[in-house]
């Protein structure tokens, strides 16, 4: 389902995830919900009660100025982040950030993303994913889960990361990995962000740079309305 289209962030309407999530509530019958709105700094920021759908909408229909960004072009060079701790306490959730920032990257260009991924890769589960992955390659680890009717624990994050690499090349900045925990990320790391960096604007010769600060908190959207 996660390959399907309309399966992204920022899409509600016409999004077989979702729609697949709103059927499954429905079969408890009348559902209600509590949705919250945090800023930046963890306030409260939009608190509403109702029936499920509805107050949803309206939650989203609050957030989503602060969340979505609308860009005008697509970058060769992207920086993001694991929007900081605890976010970006492992490598798990580092991923979420580099999908967040992949509808802003040009094809070929490179992601880097900073994540201090202080508890490692995250989860065993995670981490044997990942294990085939390196071991597979790309394109038998997808074969190889595409036809299962139910996925194993954490391999959607091994599927979302794949999502990004078709687009882009990932680099990884983290200073907590070990030796081990780098050889399963699947993804370059480097020593130098600035250095890294400077590399990617001379290879392309185009010093226009896209910079995230907030990571998965920020959806840049290339095309979309103000």
């Amino acid at each position: 389902m996660l390959e399907q289209k309309g399966v992204e962030n920022c899409v509600i309407e016409e999004n077989p995830l979702h729609q697949e999530l709103t059927e499954i509530a429905q079969m408890v019958g009348e559902c209600y919900a509590v949705n919250v709105v945090i800023d930046e700094t963890r306030r409260i920021s939009f608190l509403n009660f109702g029936e499920l759908e509805e107050s949803h909408k309206e939650a989203v229909s609050f957030v989503r100025p602060f969340a979505e960004v609308p860009v005008t072009q697509k970058f060769k060079t992207v920086i993001t982040s694991g929007a900081g701790y605890p976010l970006d306490k492992n490598y798990y959730q580092t991923v979420k950030g580099m999908v967040a920032a992949i509808d802003i990257l040009e094809p070929g260009g490179n992601l880097f993303i900073v994540s201090e991924c202080s508890e490692g890769l995250g989860s065993q589960e995670y981490a044997e994913c990942q294990r085939r992955l390196i071991e597979l390659g790309p394109e038998a680890f997808m074969n190889e889960i595409l036809p299962k009717k139910k996925a194993d624990i954490d391999e959607w994050e091994t599927e979302m990361q794949l999502k990004v690499a078709k687009v882009g090349y990932i680099h990884l900045y983290s200073g907590c990995l070990c030796d081990k925990d780098i050889e399963l990320t699947g993804v370059t790391v480097v020593e130098s962000l600035v250095d890294a960096i400077q590399k990617s604007v001379d290879t392309f010769n185009d010093k226009r740079v896209a910079v995230i600060p907030e990571g998965p908190y920020v959806i840049p959207r290339c095309g979309a309305a103000d």
